[in-house]
């Protein structure tokens, strides 16, 4: 996040005191969460909850149970959420919380009471016009219910707007569920028309199918794209003559959640999925699975980032050097935050919108925030990456400047 932060500052001239504002957190939180688990043993986990900024509106970002957690990976994260919602210019924040924990080792009731103790633990922190937590991995709207519950319950009163990402009937958002998948699938189109693709005869290859690449997958399908590969922990799937995606979610589903055996497809190493002749590559996993090991072999001529930082910053070069389109993912999957602000000012005026009204306003947000981010790396020369960077970082230190904090 930081070489990709330094190259932007430098473009737009920033100085050095602006440099650090918008680099230092604006708060880091840690606490340590004793848990009652089934066997009657009490566990302590550690959690974490990081404020980068709070100068366009109240901190936003999305909680993580998984056992690789840490302080630094939070840093980053609630960074990039700054970044995200300056981007499409939604008046939040960036925050990011996350649990160092296995959710896929626990009960039920032992997330519900780690998730309540994390929540009593930030009740200072959290808030509608503080910060507004949402899922991440490892979270759902099962656990956004429990902890809009336990936030509701030290206030005395209902408190929707506290968080978002809850089930529909607590208040919840349409469309919420697919809109990370979908906000990938508006950037894809916009990146096929620049490149003159057309998306009836476009190839995509989607890493990692949990909810954004499914999604992704699911509606870029929809509009015409074969999708030729999918992956999840198990392996990668290919069909050359295009993967039935409906059907292959309809198998996770059944399958405990998991594509493994799924026999409408060849089974392929994750890697190779990577270097398959596609014009769409969308990495919808984890961090850091495209690096200067494997971007060589990479011949898709567009990478759509449905997952954070899922291209290393060494890589950066070699993909600019080959030609190749990456819609970073302070754009692309930036339809989820876009969702969970039309969930929050839903909750704020007690009122629902209608699918296709969500549909229609989050279309033309991640649009227009293409548009814009692609005239300015024509501006500046750059790659959209830096050019997304440059247009939130030019947004949030504006800001300061206005409001004259310091």
């Amino acid at each position: 996040m930081m070489q990709r932060f330094d190259k932007a500052v430098d473009l737009l001239g920033i100085s050095e005191e602006m440099y650090y504002i918008l680099k230092v957190p604006r708060k880091q939180v840690t606490v340590g969460l004793p848990v009652t688990m089934d066997s009657g043993e009490i566990r302590t986990f550690e959690g974490y909850r990081v404020i980068h900024s709070t100068i366009l509106g109240p901190s936003k970002g999305g909680i993580r149970f998984d056992p690789d957690v840490n302080l630094d990976e939070v840093r980053a994260l609630a960074a990039w959420m700054t970044w995200k919602c300056a981007v499409v210019d939604i008046p939040y924040g960036g925050a990011k919380g996350g649990v160092a924990c296995n959710p896929r080792e626990m009960s039920p009731g032992e997330i519900e009471r780690l998730m309540r103790a994390y929540t009593t633990a930030l009740l200072d922190v959290f808030g509608p016009d503080q910060d507004i937590p949402a899922p991440d991995m490892g979270t759902g709207p099962r656990e956004m219910a429990w902890l809009m519950d336990e936030y509701s319950k030290s206030k005395g009163m209902t408190i929707p707007a506290v968080v978002t990402g809850k089930p529909l009937v607590l208040g919840g958002s349409l469309g919420r569920t697919e809109a990370t998948g979908r906000g990938v699938m508006v950037s894809a189109l916009a990146g096929m028309e620049k490149l003159r693709i057309n998306p009836y005869r476009a190839t995509a290859a989607v890493q990692g199918f949990g909810n954004v690449g499914s999604h992704a997958a699911l509606l870029l399908r929809e509009r015409g794209t074969a999708i030729h590969a999918i992956s999840d922990i198990s392996g990668a799937y290919y069909n050359d003559k295009g993967i039935d995606v409906a059907d292959a979610i309809a198998y996770r589903d059944a399958n405990k959640g998991s594509l493994e055996g799924y026999a409408k497809a060849e089974l392929i190493s994750g890697d190779d999925l990577f270097s398959l002749p596609v014009d769409v590559l969308v990495p919808a996993a984890k961090e850091d699975v495209i690096t200067r090991k494997n971007v060589s072999s990479i011949q898709a001529r567009m990478i759509v980032e449905g997952a954070n930082g899922p291209t290393s910053a060494k890589a950066d070069d070699i993909i600019n050097e080959k030609g190749i389109m990456v819609v970073p993912d302070i754009l692309a999957n930036a339809g989820g935050v876009t969702v969970s602000y039309f969930e929050w000012v839903q909750n704020r005026i007690g009122y629902k919108w209608t699918l296709e009204r969500i549909n229609r306003r989050t279309d033309r947000i991640m649009k227009d925030a293409f548009d814009k981010v692609y005239e300015t790396s024509l501006k500046y020369k750059v790659s959209l990456r830096i050019a997304a960077y440059i247009v939130a970082i030019d947004k949030v230190a504006s800001t300061y400047k206005y409001r004259g904090g310091f």
